[in-house]
């Protein structure tokens, strides 16, 4: 049935704040229950789903460390908030009936597994959604960089960037009403007109191991279905052929 779509096996990456909803703090159930319905459309169409969420809804590492805390310990502190998000994104996705297995690159083994490669891509065979917790488990990664690693790690076809703008703009689009929207993009140029779409070190592990990224705004209904089928929908990052 996934033979239909252009991308078989997803890394999808969604910011903390992107739970937030419309609240200054915390998690929006019905955020989770949009992503839920949109992930499950997906599943039963036969696309293996893994995730990677951040946690800057609850606690920003890099913020903390900026006002004077220890960089290493805000950085845990980080990972940790990804797990609780994790956990709350699991709980919205079985209350859909999908199987969930939240993968945590801390072991944290009275609620989530260790991340083990080749146990991650066995649950995606099965059709279960896969969602990685705890960033790399490293300080000094953001979770853009953990997407992209563990996109590569267990082979997915695309990494695809949910956000609250419809694609990367050469300027923000709130601010500055002229910033135009690019539908293409390559990664070295991501990198030196510093666009922002994710950091340095996560685009170029995406560049170095030709792994395409689309940027969308995953508010709007349906979107990531057509994202999947390879419609034109967003910011694609990749070279071109």
């Amino acid at each position: 049935m996934a033979s239909k779509f252009r991308y078989q096996r997803i890394l999808l990456k969604l910011s903390g704040e992107a739970l937030m909803g419309d609240n200054d703090f915390g998690i929006d159930p019905a955020v989770i229950d949009r992503v839920a319905v949109e992930v499950k459309e997906l599943i039963d169409n036969g696309i293996q789903v893994a995730m990677v969420i951040g946690g800057g809804n609850i606690f920003r590492g890099v913020s903390l460390s900026a006002s004077g805390m220890e960089r290493v310990s805000a950085d845990h502190m980080g990972m940790l908030a990804t797990v609780i998000n994790a956990l709350a994104l699991q709980d919205g996705l079985e209350r859909h009936d999908l199987k969930v297995r939240v993968m945590s690159a801390l072991p944290i083994h009275n609620v989530a597994e260790d991340y083990i490669r080749r146990r991650a891509v066995r649950h995606l065979e099965k059709g279960r959604v896969v969602i990685f917790a705890a960033g790399t488990g490293n300080p000094f990664f953001t979770t853009d960089t953990a997407a992209s690693l563990r996109g590569i790690e267990v082979n997915c076809d695309v990494v695809i960037k949910g956000t609250n703008v419809d694609g990367v703009y050469s300027a923000d689009p709130k601010k500055d009403p002229t910033a135009e929207k690019y539908d293409f993009l390559e990664y070295d140029q991501v990198i030196e007109d510093k666009l922002g779409v994710m950091d340095t070190t996560a685009i170029v592990l995406c560049r170095d191991n030709n792994i395409p990224v689309i940027v969308y705004n995953m508010s709007i209904d349906g979107a990531l279905m057509r994202v999947v089928h390879g419609e034109n929908v967003g910011t694609i990052v990749e070279n071109k052929v």
